[in-house]
Parts: C-alpha cells; structure tokens; sequence
C-alpha cells in the first residue's frame, strides 16, 4: 500500500506542479500579448477612448516603477532598484511557490499572480528598458495612472494575501471575543 500512496502523492504534487506554472504562464503571456499589440497598434501619448472618457488607452514606456516614481534616477540606480532587486523577489518567490508544499491554496494563486506580473514587467524592463502601460481610468471622482496586465496581476495577488490576512485575524479574534 505505501508504494501505491507514494505513487498518488506524486501525482497529486505534479498536477499542483503544472496548475502553478499554468496560472505563472497564463498571468505572463495576457500580459505580453497585450503589450505586443499595444507596441504595433498605438502610437505613444495616443489616446482611444474605449468607455466614453472613462476608459482609455494610452501608450507610454514607463522606465520608472509604478506610476514613474524612480524614473528621473540615475541609470544605474534604476539598474539596481528597479531591475535587480525585483529579480532576487521573483526568483526567491518562485522558489517559496515551489518548495513550500503546504501553503494555503488562496496563497499559491495570489503568489502565481504576483511573480506572473512581477516577471511581466521585469521583462519588459529587462528587453526593451521601459515598461509598456496602456489603460487608464477615470471616473471623475477617482483616476489612475497609465497601467497595464502585470499590474493588474500584481493587484489581484496583493488583494488575494490581503484578504486571506484579514480572513485570518477574524477567524483567530473569534474565540477570544467569546471567551471574553
């Protein structure tokens, strides 16, 4: 019998295997897929309104980080914080995903849409020294800057482990509130 549940176990951590590097390809490749049709369709600074004024495409090279902060830096600054330093993230990130087989499910996709974004980007940097956004939204009242799929990716991520942390507080404060 314990051949047989070995034999199930390694199945069970293949298929966890291929679900992770499926969601890290699929966060990466809509990412760069856009980016390419946006790099061949849409001229810098062009703006087409998709929703009214509310939703709009726009392209710009971004070399700073999120929402050009960093972008005046020197070049080797920029090198360094914005290239190297989100490299040895990724990598230790994939490396957290991969071999730390009890983490919580909710963790494994926010971890896959954090790292698919993050490498998103870090290519983009990596191969042609910008980052290319192209969506934007404004509703008056609330407006963001120029974004793209790797964002959003990471946002999704963020939002997951957020959650997930809340989630986590208030199931551990429960029984202290009744005992109390």
């Amino acid at each position: 019998m314990p051949i047989l549940s070995d034999k199930i176990m390694q199945k069970i951590e293949n298929l966890r295997w291929s679900i992770l590097l499926l969601l890290l390809t699929l966060n990466f490749s809509c990412d760069q897929f856009s980016k390419r049709i946006v790099r061949n369709e849409i001229s810098d600074y062009e703006n087409i309104s998709i929703i009214k004024d509310h939703f709009t495409l726009t392209r710009v090279e971004n070399t700073g980080a999120f929402l050009s902060l960093g972008d005046n830096m020197p070049y080797i600054f920029r090198l360094i914080i914005l290239t190297g330093l989100p490299l040895l993230f990724l990598l230790y990130g994939l490396y957290f995903l991969f071999t730390k087989r009890n983490l919580p499910m909710t963790m494994q996709i926010a971890l896959c849409f954090l790292i698919g974004g993050g490498v998103g980007n870090l290519y983009d940097r990596i191969l042609h020294g910008s980052v290319t956004d192209f969506m934007h939204m404004d509703f008056y009242l609330f407006q963001t800057g120029v974004f793209n799929f790797a964002d959003i990716s990471i946002m999704i991520g963020i939002s997951i482990l957020l959650f997930q942390s809340l989630r986590g507080k208030m199931v551990q404060e429960e029984p202290m509130d009744k005992a109390g």
